[in-house]
């Protein structure tokens, strides 16, 4: 008779010690990545000003970006076993991104975009250590994928304020 396995938990090369360590700055960067969604919408939504037709587009470029990035990432812990956080609460508990206060200028804006890709890449960092201790080499991977595509849209942001 062939056992039957569980199909409630996943069947992986890590243990449960080794996956926790993983899913908390993987929740981390899911939090981080839909606040700075949020964010870049926002802008998108209340830019103005000469350079607005550029950073319309480029805003829109990057939140539809990060649209596609936080589902990939919440359905990675999910796959780890774990619940993905999913509630505005759970996110700011989780995030160091904060959302805009009022309408800043088309500069700020720009700034506080920077600002958040920064933090991005900085919280994936943090999953590829966990990652790589943890022998977890699709969670790394996914967070070397979001460092290279922040990386440039912090650069892009950057651009505009030279």
């Amino acid at each position: 008779m062939t056992e039957v396995k569980k199909v409630n938990k996943p069947t992986l090369a890590m243990t449960d010690q080794s996956i926790n360590p993983v899913v908390q700055p993987l929740s981390s960067l899911l939090a981080n990545s839909y606040l700075l969604y949020v964010k870049t919408h926002n802008f998108h939504w209340n830019v103005t000003g000469p350079m607005f037709s550029t950073l319309h587009t480029l805003f829109e470029t990057q939140y539809t970006e990060l649209a596609l990035a936080v589902d990939e990432i919440a359905e990675r812990i999910r796959a780890l076993g774990s619940y993905a956080p999913g509630s505005l609460s759970a996110f700011n508990e989780l995030a160091s991104i904060t959302e805009a206060k009022g309408v800043p200028e088309a500069t700020q804006m720009i700034r506080d975009l920077v600002g958040g890709q920064e933090i991005v890449v900085e919280q994936a960092r943090k999953v590829i250590e966990s990652a790589e201790a943890a022998g977890d080499q699709a969670s790394a991977d996914l967070a070397t994928r979001r460092i290279d595509i922040h990386q440039k849209n912090a650069w892009m942001l950057r651009s505009h304020l030279e």
